[in-house]
């Protein structure tokens, strides 16, 4: 799976999805930090990865809707330190299939994953 981490997210992220054979970059990799909203997703679309944020502006499944685009995860931990960032975002592509998640707008909270796939797949 290739996937682009925003700035929001920690660095060491980049490194331990690597580990589980993904092709991984960053937005700070791209040089893409501080950019618009708009430029960090075209970045994420024209190399065909899946998108990592918390950033809200990315929050609107209406917007964003799946099969439009090659995947977004939006982090939702309220009160998570970078290290409970990087095992809960870990853990959920470790554990919940996350090669399937193509195409896909995933919310992913401390207790729970919702993934809302394109209609008819």
């Amino acid at each position: 799976m290739k996937i682009k981490v925003d700035q929001n997210l920690p660095e060491s992220l980049v490194e331990e999805l690597s580990r589980f054979g993904h092709d991984v970059d960053s937005v700070r990799e791209e040089g893409l930090t501080g950019r618009s909203d708009d430029e960090v997703w075209k970045g994420a679309q024209t190399a065909n990865r899946f998108f990592v944020t918390q950033d809200l502006d990315f929050s609107d499944p209406d917007r964003f809707s799946p099969g439009s685009h090659h995947g977004i995860l939006l982090v939702r931990l309220p009160y998570a330190g970078r290290s409970a960032l990087v095992q809960r975002i870990q853990a959920a592509f470790e554990t919940e299939g996350a090669e399937s998640w193509n195409g896909c707008f995933v919310v992913l909270s401390d207790h729970k994953i919702r993934v809302l796939r394109a209609k008819g797949t």
